[in-house]
């Protein structure tokens, strides 16, 4: 058992180590530093910080609210990790915090809660991804404040490109395993209904290309959304990544009002407005994707239209709430 483990360690490293150099290659040295905050003068001067806080203003354990970032991979989470993080009030826990998480899934419950219970920060945020299918459980979690959950969208060809590029076809991998019944016990399968399985065999993944597949998973994991009722809850906002980049103050000023947490220039200092290619005005255009032909992808025609339909759907939800 124990060499098998240590097997398994060895893969995982191998993999990770070869996802980062394949990141690196198409990305660039400094959007790799920029995204897993390797700057060790920003993460010092971060931590600094929040011990300062601390110490002058610290709550007692057991009353920090905990904020779950949730959504999908490649879809511009970590961005609100670092304008949040900025923030000494809120502690933060990432996908690479190995006290909670362990190979970016969360580690049992009653150590994600009683990891929440002793701080003395006023907010805990927390990035369980893979656990998204889970959040309607985890913001029921005992013995804690009352918390409060942010998922996450973006458009879904640039989230296709971009997850395509740092992780090759992992999410096609996935789905094939879906539809053949291999997936067993893994993230990715949890809390699917049998629609959403017969769906993604009737789309026959063993066919699709990783794009198709990155596109198909972006629908799935999405859909969730809605179909968990997420949308009902006051607990919980939709936040669009293609609207944050291109009004910072304005959704940050909305995400703050939610939480009820003090509003900061800093917590959006490091997003540069542009115009997002995933602006609603793009939306223009045949169901295949002809608003832009430079950008969209040439994603099967029967996934364009799932994803197309449930984008409109998830931006008049965001934009209820803005």
């Amino acid at each position: 058992m124990a060499a098998d483990n240590e097997v398994s360690t060895l893969v995982y490293t191998a993999r990770r180590v070869a996802r980062h150099l394949r990141w690196a290659r198409t990305e660039g040295i400094g959007r790799l530093i920029e995204e897993d905050r390797l700057d060790p003068v920003d993460r010092i001067g971060t931590a600094l910080a929040k011990r300062r806080w601390r110490r002058q203003a610290g709550r007692e354990p057991g009353s920090a609210v905990p904020v779950y970032l949730v959504g999908l991979q490649r879809s511009g989470t970590n961005m609100l990790v670092r304008g949040l993080d900025s923030a000494p009030e809120v502690e933060v826990r990432n996908e690479n915090d190995q006290t909670v998480f362990h190979r970016f899934q969360l580690r049992p419950d009653d150590v994600l809660a009683a990891t929440i219970r002793r701080s003395r920060h006023a907010y805990v945020l927390v990035k369980p991804l893979c656990e998204s299918h889970r959040v309607d459980e985890l913001l029921a979690l005992p013995g804690l404040a009352p918390g409060r959950a942010l998922w996450v969208y973006r458009d879904v060809d640039d989230r296709a490109r971009s997850e395509v590029a740092k992780f090759g076809d992992a999410n096609l991998r996935a789905l094939r395993a879906i539809a053949d019944g291999s997936i067993g016990g893994r993230w990715q399968g949890q809390r699917l209904d049998p629609g959403t399985v017969g769906l993604i065999r009737q789309l026959e993944p063993e066919r699709l290309d990783p794009y198709d597949g990155a596109a198909l998973f972006w629908y799935v994991r999405n859909s969730l959304y809605f179909r968990l009722d997420l949308d009902r809850r006051d607990d919980v906002l939709l936040c669009r990544y293609d609207t944050l980049v291109t009004e910072p103050e304005a959704q940050i000023r909305r995400l703050c009002d939610f939480l009820d947490f003090p509003y900061h220039p800093r917590l959006h200092a490091h997003i540069a407005p542009r115009r997002s290619h995933g602006a609603a005005s793009d939306r223009d255009g045949d169901r295949n994707g002809a608003r832009d032909g430079a950008r969209t992808l040439p994603l099967d025609a029967r996934i364009r239209a799932l994803c197309d339909e449930l984008a409109e759907r998830l931006d008049r939800k965001a934009a209820d709430r803005g």
